[in-house]
């Protein structure tokens, strides 16, 4: 079990002495803990869960980081420790250690905001377009659609009254999801952040950094541009105009890619509800998501399939 023994023991095996601060950081997927330096500020420790990424992964994923932070792109790279590694072994947990970098949400209603952050992406997929991950699989319909159902069906998540509207109308998404892919036709896949939500993006007065590279992955591009918009339809075209005017100064943008906004919504909705499912038995989830495996929760997830069923049908959000 880990305990903060085992935090701070861990720390000082690799050169970092603690003055024995320790606070938990917010973190589902793996432990994330604050420690406090002897000397210098306070440093960010991940312990990570077993068996999700393979050593080469992870270590992928560190070279991305630290490539996008040598071309000056705000990021958080992993420190190395005092034999120059960034991945680490202690009692049988793997661990990284990183700078502590602070931040607030970004206003995503304004305008220059939303430029500034695709200033920030542009640049990152400029150089995430260079090479390929190896190591670290792809966003696609396989990994974020077809596994995952087979998962929540095979482990008979689903309540049987429920289970046939809920096959049916995933069916109905996932022939949805490859119409759009079909329409896109070929996307070229990059390297990615991967899960670009606001609460990865940190904001500070010298502007947006990325943090948690945890999902890293091949995908289209558009992947890490739709989590900033919401609202309605012509909100959402207004939003992703300004992200583009930041987007564009480094990167084209190839607008078939529009076509895939709703179908990956879709394939992220299926895939959040296998990875509680895939977690359940992890103590801290019941407690975190008491709503999770309801009879309520999975009608509401035919409600939702059925609306991106039906979104999907429509034509691509198109830019004002």
């Amino acid at each position: 079990m880990l305990s903060p023994d085992i935090v701070l023991d861990a720390l000082e095996a690799i050169g970092f002495y603690s003055d024995g601060r320790l606070l938990t950081l917010n973190s589902y997927e793996n432990r994330v803990y604050q420690v406090g330096m002897e000397n210098g500020p306070p440093l960010v420790v991940k312990f990570y869960r077993p068996a999700r990424w393979s050593d080469a992964a992870i270590l992928e994923e560190h070279g991305f980081v630290s490539e996008l932070a040598q071309h000056e792109i705000p990021v958080v790279p992993a420190l190395q420790g005092d034999k120059g590694q960034t991945l680490h072994q202690f009692n049988g947990f793997r661990f990284s250690v990183f700078a502590r970098h602070g931040g607030r949400a970004p206003e995503l209603e304004n305008p220059g905001t939303l430029e500034w952050i695709g200033r920030f992406i542009g640049r990152l997929h400029s150089v995430g377009s260079t090479k390929s991950f190896y190591e670290r699989p792809a966003l696609n319909i396989f990994t974020f659609g077809e596994e995952p159902r087979d998962y929540l069906l095979s482990h008979h998540f689903i309540p049987l009254d429920v289970e046939e509207a809920y096959r049916s109308v995933l069916s109905q998404a996932l022939d949805g999801v490859r119409h759009c892919f079909d329409r896109a036709g070929e996307v070229p896949l990059i390297r990615l952040h991967g899960d670009c939500h606001c609460g990865n993006v940190l904001w500070t007065d010298a502007g947006p950094h990325f943090v948690d590279f945890d999902d890293s992955r091949m995908g289209p591009a558009i992947q890490d541009l739709w989590m900033l918009l919401s609202g309605e339809r012509g909100d959402m075209a207004r939003q992703f105009s300004d992200v583009l005017l930041g987007y564009e100064d480094f990167c084209d943008f190839n607008p078939r890619e529009l076509h895939l906004i709703e179908a990956l919504r879709t394939l992220r909705l299926i895939h959040y509800s296998a990875w509680l499912a895939r977690r359940w038995e992890d103590p801290a989830f019941p407690t975190a998501f008491p709503w999770f495996n309801t009879h309520r929760y999975w009608q509401d997830r035919i409600l939702e399939l059925r609306e991106q069923v039906a979104l999907m049908a429509e034509p691509p959000l198109w830019l004002t």
